[in-house]
């Protein structure tokens, strides 16, 4: 696909994604100082790209998100292809550069968000060092979504409050974004002995892909070319658990994010993530959070 320019987007001081064709989006952008956000709504199923490079962090929150055919590109990962990424986080450091394609299945929902906070706001006078930002792309972070609806619930407040908790919560997900770079788990890295990169990067978009499906570990094994124990131990030291562990635990995480759509009760979502029966949903649910999905959407609501 051909680069994009920046006509047509919302006037602002500071570069933003660009959308092209920019007239598929309406974009409702919000200036605090420090941060901005950017909740856009694609209103037709053509073909758009959007791309961004700038000297400050972008965050992506994908409400809504799937499509017929595409590829998403975060300097210094793989490129990823995934065809549904409802409820998806991606992170773009500052001055890499973020581009995609995508012919959608869905009208997208998504809310940018840009932050001009620098590193070295955090370690003034903790001594502790803080850790650089790596890229990540359609991941899930419960604390990080939940900070990420917040600042988009702010676009369009007229509250004059509003621009100092915007402030705050720029500080809060900054924070939760060295959280998780410091609580990365060793098995998200790459390990000796481990799947190669482009082997992970295969079987994770297989399995988003198939999420609720049953997925036999002979299947993900031809996928690689690999025997059943060499995959078997290979993916474990790779990811720190199993394959059908990693498996429910990715469904689980899709069920936290429709757990936050009141529309959808906890028999939709367990089918949509592959339960046939609710008992079996809240059985599973309740083996990973310690919680049933309706004690976890009240929790999430209080």
């Amino acid at each position: 696909m051909s680069g994009i320019g920046t006509a047509g987007v919302p006037s602002s001081p500071l570069p933003i994604v660009a959308i092209s064709p920019p007239d598929i989006a309406r974009r409702h952008l919000a200036n605090w100082g420090r941060i901005q956000a950017d909740n856009v709504r694609v209103t037709r199923r053509e073909t758009f790209e959007d791309g961004f490079q700038a000297q400050r962090h972008l965050l992506i929150a994908y409400e809504r998100a799937e499509r017929h055919d595409g590829e998403t590109l975060i300097e210094g990962l793989p490129k990823s292809t995934l065809r549904e990424f409802n409820c998806k986080l991606s992170f773009v450091p500052a001055g890499h550069r973020f581009y995609g394609w995508q012919r959608p299945r869905v009208l997208t929902r998504a809310t940018y968000i840009y932050i001009d906070l620098p590193d070295r706001l955090f370690d003034r006078g903790s001594g502790l060092a803080c850790p650089a930002l790596s890229p990540r792309l359609f991941f899930f972070d419960q604390a990080v979504w939940d900070t990420a609806l917040k600042l988009k619930a702010e676009v369009g407040n007229s509250d004059p409050w509003s621009r100092e908790y915007a402030d705050a919560l720029s500080h809060v997900l900054m924070h939760e974004l060295f959280r998780l770079e410091r609580t990365t788990p060793a098995a998200a890295r790459p390990v000796r002995g481990g799947l190669p990169a482009w082997q992970q990067k295969r079987v994770v978009e297989f399995i988003e892909e198939h999420l609720a499906e049953e997925i036999s570990l002979a299947a993900l094994a031809e996928l690689v070319d690999l025997s059943l124990y060499h995959f078997a131990r290979a993916f474990t030291q790779s990811f720190g658990a199993p394959p059908h562990r990693y498996h429910m635990a990715r469904r689980m995480d899709r069920a936290k994010g429709l757990l936050q759509k009141p529309a959808l009760s906890v028999t939709q979502i367990g089918a949509r993530i592959g339960f046939r029966e609710t008992s079996s949903f809240t059985r599973a649910f309740r083996k990973f959070t310690g919680l049933t999905p309706t004690e976890y959407r009240r929790h999430r609501e209080d």
